[in-house]
């Protein structure tokens, strides 16, 4: 017997370990669910690129239906798209779409995981993916997670060339290709052979599909039928796909439930064809696993025997079985089978625990008094607690309640931005491959009896609260660092080399340290009022400081500088905090960087109004140059005195989020016949509220520009890029991720149009700005992606938008 095996052994007699997420119980209908499962030993593999690029639909089906382990991997965590419910971007961003692939998962019972590649934004071509992925890279984890993930079959979500659009479709589906071929070898990454082994799955086929104006299906792929309804359910996989994808919020994803026939098509990619079912050929069944011959057997028997009545009946068996899978020799089917036997168990007996804490912050290996509580709910149930010095036995459905004292020693830093990152890939541990987040969040171990079974359970601890509104919640708890500085900006432009003033607010975590020396490393063409800070934090936990910087005697700056801060060495960091209903409570502590910038910059514009569309950072970004920023109510602007504006901006996406968009629209217009200029930012084409985007026609297309260095031809003589600032083709270096998105189309003649780019190998367009005098005022629509570029300190993406704000 190897030794691996044996400890193995030794590790399931002395007891075995479930790790619970969270206290949520199962009824009758959920336990005979996987009950079933039980005796089902297939694993498959959905394979894309971004959060929302899987088939939920199919995935609850497999999941459910052909009770499969069923994962998603999504190469990146959707860094680089759009928000639909704030301001949030780029890394922001990745961490709330990492949260709703993990709501999603919940509802349709699929396993989520990562690669460590990050998503730079739109991309065009795979080839031009792989300029940004570290493709080996990638690649290798890839190979890693299937490896680990033994799947039967593989299926991606895309094509490998133009037909899959995105870029990173096209190379997710590249990457799937090879990964399978490589798992299989054992030549290919030898160094994980000491954790896993290689892996040669059934088959690989592409999940075609009709959208996007582009139908890959045929009748002569394989087709499932996957519209069945589960009564144990009381949905069909229609309905439970539609309540999954619908937690893509922020990507504005709310999606119908559909019922009855659905048919998916199939195409085979690699490996051998199937004919009727994915799984042709593949063993799904206890025969696959040698010396499994009773397991078999006693799951057929505790199916057949479940009372949904009397749940607590079947314990004994699920023990039993637990007890026979030390007698076969797969590690991997001893792990998942044995997972799924102790989450029944605690589900027969109705046991509920909970772990506790009365705040929601610490530092690092600061005491936490954590409460505990347990209830075992189901009669003739014997249930002792065995933790520590707690050792009781639970009386039935009676609440059993402690304290215990509990650490952690790191803070809470989400794995992949321990690291710095590149554009294109997270600096990530090998141990943390594949995991959608953390592994070492803050838990309480539980060691329990249940009919004379030792069970150990990790329960996450956490802070709950009641909402008046909401009722009963949780908040995940954190641990932060000692000391974080929120600074009042992230980016400074020093306009014409005046100074700028930065408010620093440093909040001390730590319960027993008052005093901290900061030193302030500042760039060297930067001078800076202070050099170190001293701080005494006694009788306070917050304490304020101003610290001015200003450019030295250069003529020119030319890259960007940083501002960052340091105690003992170590980067101090600021703490963020992401709250939406949908999602739990994220925080992350990005070290402080102030960027900063000499711009040379003519301002006129000394109040705008703002609209919020989808949410943005203009606003703030405007303020940073002095700009005064009023934020006005959609519903209001009859009434507001839209003449004491010199402009009124439209934030991003306004015209496919608000369904007052025309009455918006007509308002402003007014406002420019009388004088006043009208922005109106980027807006996709579909899901529109309103046919009219402008004063004259114009439609908008999918065309972009993604290449954020692209070249850019401007009209020299045109007054938008004069006035009041004098433009070049040096205000376009120094972008970033791309230089506009959904250009307009079809353009009327009563329109100037400035600028024209393109990227590589592409015709030149002229669709990103859009200028026209409109009475005695001014309208301009533009696609150029300036929610990105101003929060970025881009100088010449300001230049332009105040010429675009004043008057010509």
């Amino acid at each position: 017997m190897k030794l691996k095996y044996l400890y193995l052994m030794l590790y399931m007699l002395c007891g075995t370990y479930i790790a619970v997420a969270q206290n949520t119980n199962l009824s009758s209908s959920e336990i005979k669910v996987k009950l079933e499962k039980l005796n089902v030993l297939g694993s498959v593999l959905y394979f894309a690129a971004h959060p929302d690029d899987e088939n939920t639909k199919l995935i609850a089906y497999l999941a459910q239906d052909r009770k499969y382990k069923t994962g998603y991997l999504s190469l990146t965590r959707g860094d680089g798209g759009q928000n639909l419910i704030g301001t949030e971007q780029g890394i922001e961003l990745g961490l709330i779409r990492t949260q709703e692939l993990l709501a999603a998962r919940k509802i349709d019972k699929g396993e989520q995981f990562f690669t460590s590649a990050y998503d730079f934004g739109f991309s065009k071509t795979h080839q031009e993916t792989f300029e940004f992925w570290d493709k080996e890279a990638i690649l290798r984890e890839a190979v890693y997670i299937i490896r680990k993930l033994r799947p039967d079959v593989i299926i991606t979500r895309f094509p490998p060339d133009a037909r899959g659009g995105h870029g990173h479709h096209q190379a997710s589906a590249i990457l799937a290709h090879e990964a399978y071929l490589a798992a299989a070898d054992a030549n290919k990454y030898p160094e994980q052979l000491s954790t896993v082994k290689p892996w040669k799955a059934k088959r690989l086929v592409w999940n075609t599909a009709n959208f996007g104006g582009m139908n890959n299906t045929s009748e002569d792929q394989l087709s499932i039928d996957i519209g069945n309804y589960n009564p144990l359910i009381g949905a069909s996989y229609g309905e439970i796909a539609a309540k999954s994808r619908s937690q893509h919020k922020s990507q504005g994803f709310g999606s119908a439930s559909s019922r009855g026939k659905s048919i998916e098509y199939f195409e085979h990619v690699a490996g051998e064809e199937a004919k009727q079912d994915l799984f042709d050929g593949i063993i799904t069944t206890w025969d696959r696993v040698p010396k499994s011959a009773g397991i078999q057997q006693l799951v057929t028997k505790i199916n057949e025997q479940f009372n949904s009545n009397y749940p607590e009946n079947s314990i004994n068996d699920l023990i039993l079985l637990l007890n026979g899978l030390q007698k076969i020799e797969d590690s991997y089917w001893i792990t998942e089978k044995s997972d799924e036997i102790k989450e029944l168990i605690l589900a027969c007996a109705g046991i509920w625990i909970d772990a506790t804490t009365p705040k929601t912050q610490y530092v690092a290996e600061e005491i936490a008094s954590v409460a505990l509580e347990a209830i075992v709910r189901r009669p003739n149930v014997a249930v002792e607690i065995l933790s520590g010095q707690h050792k009781v036995s639970l009386k039935t459905n009676e609440l059993w309640q402690a304290s215990q004292n509990a650490s952690w020693d790191t803070p809470s830093q989400p794995y992949w931005l321990v690291h710095p990152h590149t554009l294109g890939k997270f600096d990530v541990n090998a141990e943390d491959i594949g995991y959608p987040e953390n592994k070492n969040l803050p838990t309480i171990s539980f060691h329990l009896k249940i009919n004379d079974r030792e069970i150990h359970i990790d329960q996450s601890v956490r802070f709950r609260f009641v909402d008046p509104v909401r009722g009963e919640l949780y908040r995940p708890i954190t641990i932060m660092p000692d000391l974080t500085i929120t600074p009042s900006l992230t980016s400074v432009l020093s306009k014409n080399s005046e100074p700028q003033s930065i408010e620093l607010k440093f909040e001390n975590h730590h319960p027993s340290k008052k005093e901290y020396h900061i030193e302030v490393i500042s760039p060297l063409d930067w001078n800076t009022d202070q050099q170190k800070i001293s701080l005494d934090f006694n009788g306070t936990d917050v304490i304020s400081k101003m610290i001015t910087v200003q450019p030295k005697d250069y003529d020119q700056i030319d890259a960007m500088d940083y501002l960052s801060f340091s105690e003992n060495g170590e980067t101090i960091q600021d703490s963020k905090f992401i709250r939406y209903d949908h999602i739990p409570d994220v925080t992350w502590f990005p070290p402080v960087k102030i960027a900063l910038k000499k711009v040379d910059l003519t301002n006129p514009v000394k109040r705008v109004g703002y609209i919020h569309g989808a949410g943005d950072l203009i606003p703030q970004s405007l303020s940073a140059i002095g700009i005064d920023v009023t934020l006005l109510n959609p519903n209001e602007l009859i009434s507001a005195n839209l003449k004491q504006f010199d402009a009124v901006i439209l934030g991003v996406r306004l015209f496919n989020v608000n369904s007052n968009s025309p009455k918006i629209l007509s308002e402003l217009l007014d406002y420019a016949n009388n004088g006043g200029t009208v922005l109106v930012q980027y807006n996709v084409n579909n899901r529109l509220q309103t046919e009219n985007l402008g004063p004259y026609p114009f439609t908008i297309s999918r065309n972009r520009v993604t290449e954020e260095d692209a070249k850019v031809n401007l009209d020299k003589n045109d007054p938008a890029l004069n006035f009041p600032n004098k433009l070049t083709e040096a205000d376009f270096e120094g972008w970033v991720q791309e230089r506009g998105l959904y250009f307009a189309d079809n353009i009327d003649k009563n329109y100037r149009t400035p600028l024209v780019m393109n990227d590589k190998n592409e015709a030149p367009n002229n669709g990103s700005l859009l200028v026209t005098k409109y009475g005695q005022g001014k309208f301009v629509y533009t696609s150029v992606s300036f929610f990105r570029q101003l929060p970025a300190g881009v100088p010449g993406a300001y230049r332009l938008f105040v010429n675009l704000l004043s008057k010509e």
